[in-house]
């Protein structure tokens, strides 16, 4: 990667000066991350190999890997390292991911789980008080407490043996290149990090003093380096993984979790050292003439997002105008339906007995999607197994999240959620990068009303995530969709709607990304600020929807595949973009006057 490279990504972030909103309510304080406004995007085509990601300088480092001849899962690596530095809110090394790849002439599709787990000495009582009551979120988000066991890393070197096609070193080039030169400081980073949405960016020193130098938020614009990132990816880049589960790295990172000005937590040498990323199957299930396919638990989105089509397959969505009142209700209740079992059973299943292949079985779903009426009703969990008795969840469940979309030259394919739960994780920085706080996605109390909580913490625990990468196949097992978004336990709706949109009402994956959003997480039905879908809302509180007019920031990225075409899509409410070999060098006249 070359100088140039960073300049022509630099004209990309420049377009991208998205309108700020002023002010947060009570509501928003909860959400992965704040609305930083829309851009408009526009459907990329290609012939060869299609990456959709976060940001445009991690797009670009995941095509120059593609025209290298890179395989989806190289590309997928060298975006996810150039996210870390150029989207550090979002994801990260310190944090984990869920992959799902297909491999074309083998026609195998398989999962990385790279999801983090809770240090050998964490229990039950992590987030209880002396009261034995859950800590108050704040207190329980900021600070070394929160922090799992990063697992990242150990999913791409398990998935980059298995398929990568470049050197493992070759794909660290374009993350070191831009963390020594420095990247452009976008309006979205700017402007959460000027929301303080967490607030744990100006209580720890070593985060404040990289993100707020002179007590101010990086500038749009800023040329930020990140040398400590740097020097680190050169030592894993040479000698693997083991730089970073072992040695000075995991010193440091255990040294500052367990000294954490704020909330100290728990984190050993030897929980890093241990640490196992795992290859799961994938969940399937068909959808009138396609097959559907994501994540098995610990993701609970990947189930929740396929339950969700097999409860609407009866109702005949294709019927509808799309986000007509009447399909967005029937959306919205099969949600609820699968918000219900989710809150209950969903969690690792190498620590419960999780009921993946009941919740998804015909019988079950045609039961409980008797329960879909023309009135809004909130669920109860159903009974997919006899004498299964869990209570109902009380994680907080803030993924601050990104999402990679990835078809290679030879038809492979990526579909990758990475995230380091809230905006900016835990707070705690080391080495350039910023630990997850990924353990506030267990449910806070082990116990509920007698009952024990599936996803309560435990030693070496996974906890339960809504990331909910997704393939979609033709019913020739041909490629037809690759899809995924951040967004918290919303991600579940953003993709579920998303595929609706692409099978049944015959939308592009960009068409269906622009639809307005609608979510339901058996509570009350969220509909999109400042869209179309305002005109509904009374119509649905005929339906007896409590309706709320809310921020819906959805970050979906999409490569669908239509005769040997692919057709690359980005979120307008984000800053990522989609690109192929078509759009791999700005022209010289394109370049900024500015140029850094």
């Amino acid at each position: 990667m070359s100088l140039p490279f960073q300049r022509s990504v630099a004209f990309s972030l420049t377009l991208l000066a998205l309108p700020i909103l002023a002010s947060q309510s009570p509501r928003e304080i909860r959400e992965p991350e704040a609305a930083t406004g829309h851009q408009y995007k526009q459907q990329v085509t290609g012939k060869q190999f299609m990456v959709a990601a976060a940001n445009p300088y991690a797009a670009k480092a995941g095509q120059a890997i593609l025209a290298q001849g890179g395989s989806a899962v190289d590309a997928a690596i060298a975006t996810q390292l150039v996210l870390t530095l150029v989207e550090p809110q979002s994801s990260g090394i310190g944090g984990g991911t869920f992959m799902l790849h297909y491999d074309k002439q083998d026609n195998r599709l398989t999962s990385f789980d790279g999801r983090e787990t809770a240090p050998s000495h964490a229990d039950e009582t992590l987030f209880l008080d002396k009261n034995g009551n859950a800590a108050p979120w704040i207190e329980a988000v900021v600070g070394g407490r929160s922090v799992g066991v990063p697992g990242l890393l150990h999913a791409f070197a398990k998935a980059h043996k298995q398929y990568g096609k470049l050197a493992w070193a070759e794909l660290f080039k374009p993350a070191i290149e831009l963390a020594e030169q420095g990247f452009v400081v976008s309006p979205r980073l700017h402007a959460l990090l000027a929301k303080q949405i967490n607030p744990g960016v100006t209580k720890l020193p070593v985060i404040r003093d990289y993100f707020f130098p002179d007590g101010k938020p990086l500038a749009i614009g800023t040329i930020k380096q990140n040398q400590p990132l740097a020097d680190l990816y050169k030592r894993i880049a040479i000698e693997g993984i083991d730089a970073f589960y072992k040695g000075d790295n995991a010193k440091q990172m255990v040294n500052v979790v367990t000294h954490s000005p704020v909330a100290p937590g728990t984190l050993a040498l030897t929980d890093l050292a241990n640490y196992q990323s795992k290859q799961r199957d994938a969940v399937c299930t068909p959808y009138h003439a396609y097959k559907v396919c994501s994540m098995a638990p610990p993701s609970s989105g990947g189930v929740a997002v396929l339950q969700i089509l097999a409860l609407l397959e009866d109702k005949n969505m294709g019927q509808f105008k799309p986000n007509s009142a009447q399909a967005l209700h029937y959306f919205s209740q099969a949600s609820r339906l699968a918000f219900a079992d989710r809150n209950v059973y969903m969690g690792d299943p190498d620590f419960a007995d999780i009921p993946t292949h009941e919740l998804l079985d015909k019988r079950y779903v045609e039961q409980r999607a008797k329960l879909i009426t023309e009135r809004d009703e909130k669920a109860v969990a159903g009974q997919p197994r006899p004498r299964l008795s869990y209570a109902q969840d009380d994680a907080y469940e803030l993924p601050s999240t990104t999402h990679v979309s990835i078809v290679d030259s030879e038809g492979n394919a990526v579909s990758m959620t990475s995230s380091i739960e809230m905006a900016f994780g835990s707070t705690v920085m080391v080495n350039g990068y910023i630990l997850n706080n990924q353990l506030t996605d267990f449910a806070l109390s082990p116990r509920k009303n007698g009952k024990l909580l599936a996803n309560r913490v435990e030693a070496g625990k996974r906890p339960r995530s809504s990331m909910s990468p997704v393939m979609v196949f033709n019913q020739d097992g041909s490629l037809r969709l690759v899809v995924g978004s951040p967004g918290g336990s919303r991600i579940i709706n953003y993709v579920a709607q998303v595929v609706i949109g692409v099978l049944d009402w015959q939308l592009t994956a960009q068409q269906a990304i622009d639809l307005p959003r609608i979510t339901n997480r058996n509570s009350y039905t969220s509909v999109e600020k400042g869209t179309a879908l305002e005109a509904i809302v009374p119509e649905l509180q005929k339906r007896g929807h409590t309706v709320k007019v809310v921020d819906l920031n959805s970050g979906l990225h999409a490569v669908e595949v239509t005769n040997d075409t692919l057709f690359g899509a980005a979120d307008p409410r984000r800053e990522g973009v989609a690109l192929s070999e078509h759009n791999f060098v700005l022209k010289e006249h394109e370049m900024p006057a500015n140029k850094p």
